[in-house]
């Protein structure tokens, strides 16, 4: 029995698949990638406000989160940052520990205070679209534009004389994301105003006659220059730079020689300050001496990081259902097909497994995925069909390499009722169903250089084995071991990104 909804995707599909990867955003992807290391240098330190995406590659909500957040990325471009921390790095769990994340796609818009000092951070809590996310950030972007109104011209012009500074005559009277970020750019080097068409004693003393028109005064006694390009971020901060360069962002990253050298000259000075005699100290400076230690141990003590069960990701797409489970390389999947609206019965079983995952991520040992498949999906139907499944809550392990599936049964979704099913198909105990001929999807796509070249030893072993071994309805002696090296291959992959169907912001709104 053949089932032209899953097969019929499948050589696009699988063509398509991408080689592994240990995070979910690629090099050429416009959201930036920071870690443990960089994050004070690009984020923290940053004069730019910035939303910051705590993830896990694994993680369906991430995945589907993706095009959206790819699509904010790019109508952000010049204004603010979008940065992304893949949590499931060892080197990053303690700066996700430290930004209190305790689920993911964990949001959080970091917002530069002014005159310095540690930035303000606050949880993201809108919808996950791009339009919605550009809004929160754009309104997030610090304002540090001079309305420039008749009455305060003269003070605007006065106030520091010799300094650069800039106007932007315009008929609206909202400052536009575009010069904030402009304005954010040449902090403490150029002054950015903005006037509007109705203060007529401002534009009459620069003769503009059209809007919006930006004005650079040098300084001291030089004349206006008048800027005549287009209304682009780069090209007017070139305008803007030939009275003074912009701000760097990032900071420049701290020299080791500098670093190293600076801990030599402190190495020799406690060398020197130990040779010379002590002065006597009265016993108050002995004890404040003696406290100051104690005070320092206390702040380098690292954040304790917060691990909880994570929701298991969903696949809400044929396309997915067949790239994670359904294709002749997949290896143990368990899907568990819920209805629509979740019961309190799919929630306990969702749980069950949530909690199985976390507890053997705990214990460092390899599991295979589980996955949540919404009846919606409309691959969910064919694979109940095929299966012959009805029930509300269905829950099965399948292999689609080795092409046997086994079916969990009784309404009993207890953690521990769970446990001893998985424990039994780790340990290859119990009889397997052979799948059903036409459920799989053949690969017909040649794998890339890339993906072959990332492929993993053990992937590679387990793949042979299983290869080796022939169908049949009894577990072999040896499933056990393959069973816990499928786990390391297999990787939830991304989502399909959706060409835009609308055109990136564009920086007109001045």
């Amino acid at each position: 029995m053949h089932h032209p909804t899953l097969c019929a995707v499948a050589v696009s599909i699988l063509s398509a698949l991408p080689g592994v990867q240990a995070g979910l955003y690629t090099k050429k992807s416009p959201v930036l990638q920071v870690d443990g290391k960089d994050y004070d240098r690009l984020i923290a330190k940053s004069n730019h406000t910035s939303i910051v995406e705590f993830y896990a590659p694994w993680c369906g909500h991430c995945q589907n989160l993706k095009p959206a957040y790819e699509k904010a990325a790019k109508n952000l471009e010049g204004l603010a940052k979008v940065a992304a921390v893949n949590c499931d790095e060892d080197a990053n769990k303690q700066l996700c520990g430290t930004m209190g994340v305790q689920g993911f796609p964990t949001l959080k818009i970091i917002r530069p205070k002014k005159g310095g000092g540690k930035p303000r951070v606050e949880d993201y809590q809108g919808q996950r679209t791009a339009s919605a996310i550009v809004e929160a950030v754009v309104s997030s972007i610090n304002n540090n534009v001079v309305k420039i109104e008749d009455k305060t011209l003269d003070k605007f012009l006065s106030d520091k004389n010799e300094t650069a500074k800039a106007i932007l005559f315009t008929e609206k009277g909202t400052t536009s994301a575009l010069l904030k970020a402009i304005a954010i750019d040449f902090l403490d080097v150029i002054t950015i105003g903005q006037a509007r068409n109705k203060e007529a004693k401002t534009v009459e003393t620069f003769g503009v006659e059209k809007f919006p028109t930006l004005v650079l005064l040098p300084g001291g006694d030089k004349p206006g220059i008048v800027y005549d390009g287009e209304i682009k971020k780069d090209a007017m901060v070139k305008f803007l730079s030939q009275a003074g360069s912009p701000n760097p962002d990032p900071a420049p990253a701290k020299s080791k020689t500098k670093a190293k050298e600076k801990k030599e000259d402190k190495k020799e000075k406690k060398t020197s300050s130990s040779a010379k005699p002590k002065p006597k100290t009265t016993s108050s400076e002995e004890s404040s001496s003696t406290s100051e230690p104690q005070a320092e141990t206390k702040t380098q003590q690292a954040p304790v990081i917060v691990e909880t069960a994570l929701p298991i990701p969903s696949i809400n797409t044929p396309e997915t259902l067949i790239k994670e489970c359904l294709n002749d390389k997949s290896t143990t999947c368990v899907l568990v097909f819920v209805p629509s609206s979740e019961d309190e019965a799919a929630k306990k079983a969702l749980g069950g497994l949530s909690a199985l995952a976390f507890k053997h991520s705990q214990s460092k040992r390899h599991l295979f995925p589980f996955f949540e498949v919404p009846k919606t999906n409309e691959g969910a139907g064919s694979v109940l069909k095929a299966l012959d499944l009805s029930g509300e809550i269905e829950i099965i392990a399948i292999n689609a390499r080795r092409g046997w599936w086994r079916h969990y049964q009784g309404g009993d979704y207890s953690q521990a009722s769970l446990e001893s099913w998985i424990d039994a198909i780790r340990m290859s105990e119990g009889v397997k169903k052979k799948l059903p001929e036409g459920l799989v999807a053949i690969s017909v796509a040649e794998p890339t250089p890339e993906a072959s070249s990332q492929a993993t030893p053990d992937a590679t072993s387990s793949a042979s084995s299983e290869d080796a071994t022939p169908v049949t309805p009894e577990a072999s002696g040896g499933d056990a071991a393959s069973e816990s090296t499928e786990s390391t291959s297999t990787k939830a992959a991304d989502p399909t990104v959706e060409p835009e169907t609308q055109k990136p912001i564009e920086h007109e709104e001045l």
